[in-house]
């Protein structure tokens, strides 16, 4: 009976260790480095593009190589922190007829699905929230990179786009024909947590 025992107990530790070994691995966006960053840009009159970012986001993902399908993201931004390199139209941009950032200061994407191709592009999606509103987003990704860091961690790292049209989101202010859609640009870099 003991011998019993023994066996099964053996046995589930060794389960619980292999399962331990496949759960995905999670990470935390290095805001705190600054190795990641979330940048915008849309059509000025349709002459040359401005370019923007937002300097104060949070997020964090799960990830498993093997099965990528299993993936989640989350990322939150502040969107008082966005930043387009001239002080007037920041604050025409944190104004009630863009952003409106007093009544939404954060905007919001949760994932839903992931799917990722051998040559490391995917696309994720989603739900976005903005502007007081969400809607479901596809947002295309590149697998970048992963290894050992020199500080004694593990970092991945990703680049995602995607097109949201401002209407959708209930951001009606006519910023001309050419300037209906937006595009993002996220560059990711995890840093694997401890288990």
């Amino acid at each position: 009976m003991k011998f019993v025992n023994f066996v099964l107990l053996a046995l589930s530790l060794n389960i619980s260790f292999l399962l331990s070994d496949v759960r995905a691995d999670d990470y935390i966006i290095d805001k705190k480095g600054m190795h990641a960053s979330i940048q915008f840009k849309i059509s000025h009159l349709g002459y040359s593009w401005l370019w923007g970012r937002f300097n104060d986001f949070n997020g964090s993902f799960s990830y498993d190589k093997n099965k990528p399908e299993d993936s989640k993201v989350e990322v939150t931004i502040n969107t008082r922190s966005v930043d387009s390199n001239h002080a007037e139209r920041d604050k025409h941009l944190r104004g009630k007829d863009l952003l409106n950032v007093d009544k939404y200061p954060t905007a919001r994407f949760i994932s839903s699905s992931f799917v990722q191709k051998n040559d490391g592009t995917g696309q994720l999606k989603g739900d976005f929230t903005l502007h007081g509103i969400t809607r479901p987003i596809t947002i295309e990704t590149q697998y970048i990179g992963a290894g050992k860091d020199p500080w004694g961690g593990y970092r991945i790292g990703f680049e995602g786009t995607t097109r949201i049209a401002l209407s959708d989101f209930g951001i009606l202010k006519n910023l001309g024909p050419a300037s209906k859609e937006l595009e993002l640009i996220f560059a990711i870099e995890g840093v694997r947590q401890s288990r």
